[in-house]
């Protein structure tokens, strides 16, 4: 057997969220399987490690949609503490990931991992390869968290020390692209936008169940970018009118810039009107929430690549969401009523068209139903090989050095 791919799960496999990212570390485990080997930086050992029983558990279990922070138990904050002081050094690179064909690193790392990053990609026998979701925090920082906004200079700059970047998308490849030319950044690796999959259900219902309201679905967290203050403007808007329908919401929420629209929420449910908030949804809630709706709808104004999207769509419904960017490449295939603008007014007029008129709803549900869905099979295929075929770039120290 071929040596394993190495995966960096460092915050995944420590997390029960499954935003975007824990998303696409976890399809990229399930796909490599055997030709895989999951690996996590040990901040208490001060050293890479394969996955201990107890992260293995943790990924295995069912999906919910908990908090984004990684939960370290003392009992494995002991066990690296011991493991440095016998060493009496780091613990550096477990032996045990050797020999290997390369890295991918699926995550936004943190500078804890960054600063331990040269470590690995030293004990890399094959060409390491970063995945790049987005550059949104540099092109709204109005809307994302200050810390990461502070974070993403020195992490764009940490993406050179890899032999590739896989993007998620083209509008990400783009903007990676750019930052390092602003920048005056001209040896830097190649950047590949290679589309992300979904996992596609095994039978699609052709159209909503009956009984009762029709039921809205908008999956993604709360937070300042996904624009879900419009989305509730415009909802509130359409059952002032008289209109009937439920909307659901499935997501955690961000603190720093979601707690305006939590608190809209819970006005909006004191007021009786018909919306429901899952916080913790798993991933068989999620996909009965899809079976169950009549549509769905996103407003973000900006993604890295939008998985909601292509999710609702391999469900077969369709989607309300913006026509450019990330969202525009995959909207373009198919099934989606697109917007120019994101606002409570255009929203409206999305969610009214696909309310008032069966026939719309219809023929874009067939669009859906029929267009062609990338699976994560699909992704993780093209992203080996894409990694296999890369020459390694010289890495005695990395381009630039943390302060």
């Amino acid at each position: 057997m071929p040596a394993p791919l190495l995966l960096d799960l460092s915050h995944t496999c420590h997390t029960r969220a499954r935003t975007g990212i824990q998303r696409v570390s976890r399809a990229l485990r399930r796909e490599l399987g055997a030709a895989g080997r999951s690996i996590t930086h040990d901040p208490y050992a001060r050293g890479w490690r394969p996955l201990a029983a107890w992260e293995e558990e943790n990924l295995a279990a069912p999906g919910a949609a908990g908090r984004r922070g990684a939960r370290w138990p003392w009992t494995a904050r002991a066990r690296g503490w011991l493991t440095a002081a016998l060493c009496g050094r780091p613990a550096g690179v477990a032996p045990a990931l050797r020999p290997n064909r390369g890295v991918v690193v699926p995550e936004v790392f943190s500078p804890a991992v960054a600063a331990a990053l040269p470590d690995l990609l030293a004990a890399a026998e094959g060409p390491a390869v970063a995945v790049f979701h987005d550059a949104i925090a540099l092109q709204h920082p109005e809307c994302s968290p200050a810390g990461t906004v502070a974070r993403f200079p020195a992490y764009l700059l940490e993406l050179l020390w890899f032999d590739g970047v896989a993007a998620v998308s083209e509008a990400s490849r783009d903007a990676l692209r750019d930052y390092w030319a602003w920048q005056g950044i001209r040896d830097h690796p190649p950047v590949e936008a290679i589309p992300l999959g979904v996992e596609v259900p095994v039978a699609v219902p052709a159209v909503a169940p009956d009984g009762g309201p029709p039921e809205v679905l908008c999956v993604g967290s709360l937070e300042g970018r996904k624009n879900h203050l419009a989305l509730l403007e415009a909802a509130e808007r359409l059952w002032r009118e008289g209109f009937k329908f439920r909307l659901r919401l499935i997501g955690i929420v961000q603190p720093a810039t979601g707690a305006a629209a939590a608190r809209r929420v819970q006005e909006l449910q004191a007021a009786g009107f018909p919306l429901v908030h899952a916080v913790g949804a798993g991933d068989a809630a999620v996909a009965a929430a899809y079976a169950a709706c009549a549509f769905t709808v996103y407003p973000s104004r900006v993604e890295g690549f939008g998985l909601p999207v292509l999710e609702s769509l391999a469900h077969g419904k369709p989607c309300v969401c913006a026509g450019r960017g990330a969202l525009g490449e995959t909207a373009r295939g198919g099934g989606c009523l697109t917007l120019d603008d994101l606002g409570p007014a255009d929203l409206a007029a999305g969610l009214r068209q696909l309310l008032t008129d069966p026939a719309a709803l219809a023929t874009l549900a067939a669009a859906a139903r029929t267009r062609p869905i990338r699976r994560w099979t699909e992704y993780a295929a093209d992203l080996v090989a894409w990694q296999g075929s890369l020459l390694r770039r010289r890495r005695e120290q990395p381009p630039f050095r943390l302060r």
